[in-house]
């Protein structure tokens, strides 16, 4: 992984190329190159590091020609170097490749390919591919594609080019994303969308198990086994400056600042006009399907992980119905029981998360009815669930997310609110009176940001310690879980975050003189038991700073040595506002250490491999 470019036309493809790479760069990488046909044959250069540094080694010997590939990596199989970054060839050097995604059984194929004389230059599994094509060639370039991805186990997303038959682009789809891009006289392929909206808006999707070869003037989409299938294109009605940074230092300062316009777009249609309901039209499943489920398995990975664990509280106090969590990477692995009466609910910021797409399939594979949530329209989530519930929060740059959990929260919200009207475990007064609630949230957010700046001073103290924690309980503990892997990704200071009752069993023993706890306090039948905890931590020298509601602030300053109040709303939806200070702190702590905010190092923002 992480992002695939690639363009067959008549103009020159390098700037394509490279263009279309930038608009991935908040996909996370760390290393990139293109592969282009030029007079001399196909060509390649590539280099650990920045786009930037491609950019100056190509400066002085561009790739002249017009078709051509380009990549950025994100390190799965082996370390990040300018040998191990994409595209990569064969011995011959006739073929070249790009891939997203992990083959499976490289070393059983490397052995075998080195039995037969093979020399490989990288340590990574995709290297693999570009020699097993050249073996399985025999003058045809889409069935030794064919034929070699039958050898092969995994996922993966492949761009091919051979200077045999320099007029094809070769795409194939196995469990991670790829498009086609359809311009006259000219197509691409891309892992996602902005990559190449800027020249044109009408792309195939390609399934899993699907391929496509791209000419000049003609696209064939076939499976993988070579049978021709028809497809509809798909239009993409959403403009090129969406994904900008608007004036803002960084885009994930910006998608923090876009969540009020993104917890109305979630909302809008679907609420009642009466405002005492909820309607999603989208879903396929009837009330009398809703009362029929006795379980529900919330499914993610990451920051979706901790917007499900917020979705279990949901869906418990409103529906009535337990909820278990389970991450995504281990579900399959424990065994779960799963019937027919099971809901599962998986969630995914791009609808492409390898691990989450896994637990939907083996959850479809026992029977259960699979609702998604995901914020990417034709994702594959998207496609192969049952139902799907999109957030509306728009493109999200940024590799850390904000605007995406938080739309993530509110579909929950609606969800939750949905059922209890199916089931009647909430009356008409009572959803009304959450719904309207809900419909407050977007200018209760605005009211926090307009107050960033206390946070920025609160931060750049954050910044010059190692560790801090994290403490809240009930729902505020699942902010709390959220709040501290922000600061993880973005700062990459130390942070844990516990139930606040934990503390004295085991935790205590970390807590120092001067120590950083960031206490949440905003669930008033707990607000007592969160005093006693704080008290626990400050006896040892904590620093505490306090999240709170407004009109608390009197009784809270006694304990804690800062403060910073959110606008009241219900308890079940504070955890909508009160993430929303802890995005800034993050963002803020990170700003005063000098990090790259958008692209933290390690990280990829579409994790596309188990």
């Amino acid at each position: 992984m992480c992002g695939i470019v690639g363009y067959i036309g008549n103009r020159e493809s390098q700037p394509i190329l490279l263009e279309g790479l930038k608009k991935l760069e908040y996909r996370g990488y760390d290393s990139a190159g293109i592969a282009v046909f030029t007079e001399q044959g196909l060509e390649i250069t590539k280099t650990v590091g920045r786009l930037a540094n491609l950019e100056g080694r190509l400066s002085g010997d561009p790739l002249r020609g017009t078709v051509g590939i380009g990549h950025t990596r994100w390190a799965t199989h082996g370390k990040p170097s300018d040998v191990n970054s994409h595209p990569h060839t064969d011995n011959t050097l006739k073929f070249s490749v790009v891939h997203n995604g992990i083959i499976e059984n490289y070393l059983e194929l490397k052995e075998e390919l080195m039995h037969k004389g093979h020399r490989f230059l990288s340590e990574t599994d995709t290297e693999v591919i570009s020699h097993l094509i050249a073996v399985e060639y025999e003058g045809d370039i889409v069935k030794a594609v064919q034929r070699a991805v039958s050898k092969m186990r995994g996922a993966f997303a492949l761009g091919v080019l051979t200077e045999y038959e320099p007029d094809k682009l070769v795409a194939v789809r196995y469990a991670s994303p790829l498009i086609i891009g359809v311009g006259e006289g000219e197509k691409y392929i891309a892992s996602d969308i902005p990559a190449i909206l800027e020249h044109t808006r009408d792309i195939y999707i390609l399934n899993d198990g699907e391929m496509a070869v791209l000419t000049r003037d003609s696209v064939q989409l076939m499976t993988i086994e070579g049978n021709l299938i028809s497809k509809e294109m798909f239009h993409v009605d959403w403009d090129l400056m969406t994904a900008e940074k608007g004036g803002f230092d960084h885009f994930m300062l910006k998608e923090i600042h876009e969540q009020p316009k993104a917890y109305r777009d979630t909302m809008r249609g679907r609420m009642s006009e009466d405002g005492r309901s909820v309607v999603l039209p989208e879903l396929k499943m009837t009330p009398d399907m809703l009362r029929g489920f006795k379980r529900v398995h919330i499914v993610a990975c990451g920051t979706a992980m901790h917007a499900g664990l917020v979705g279990k509280t949901v869906i418990e106090q409103l529906a009535r119905v337990p909820v278990e969590t389970d991450v995504a990477s281990e579900y399959r692995y424990r065994s779960p029981i799963i019937t027919p009466d099971t809901l599962v609910i998986v969630v995914s910021q791009s609808g492409e998360t390898a691990d989450t797409l896994a637990a939907l399939r083996e959850a479809q594979r026992c029977g259960a009815r699979v609702l998604a949530i995901t914020n990417v329209v034709g994702s594959s989530v998207a496609r192969e669930a049952d139902d799907v519930i999109i957030t509306l929060a728009g493109p999200e740059i940024a590799v850390a997310s904000t605007k995406a959990y938080t739309s993530q929260l509110i579909a929950f919200y609606l969800f939750g609110l949905y059922w209890a009207q199916a089931n009647g475990t909430k009356n008409e007064a009572e959803i009304a009176h959450i719904l309207a609630a809900m419909e407050s949230l977007p200018e209760q957010v605005e009211k926090i940001l307009a107050q960033a700046e206390v946070l920025k001073g609160v931060a750049e103290s954050i910044s010059r310690h190692s560790s801090l924690f994290f403490i809240g309980r009930g729902i505020d503990y699942a902010v709390a879980l959220e709040g501290s892997l922000k600061l993880k990704e973005i700062s990459y200071i130390h942070s844990e975050a516990y139930a606040a009752g934990e503390l004295k069993h085991g935790t205590l023993a970390l807590i120092e003189e001067g120590v950083p706890v960031i206490a949440l306090m905003t669930q008033e039948e707990l607000y007592e038991k969160m005093l006693s905890n704080i008290k626990e931590t400050k006896a040892r020298g904590a620093h505490v700073l306090g999240i709170i509601n407004e009109g608390s602030e009197g009784e809270t300053a006694k304990s804690v040595d800062r403060q910073f109040a959110i606008p009241r709303t219900l308890p079940i939806l504070t955890p909508a506002l009160s993430v929303v200070p802890l995005q800034l702190l993050s963002y803020y702590a990170s700003l005063a250490l000098g990090h790259d905010v958008d692209k933290p190092r390690n990280l990829a923002k579409s994790v596309t491999v188990e």
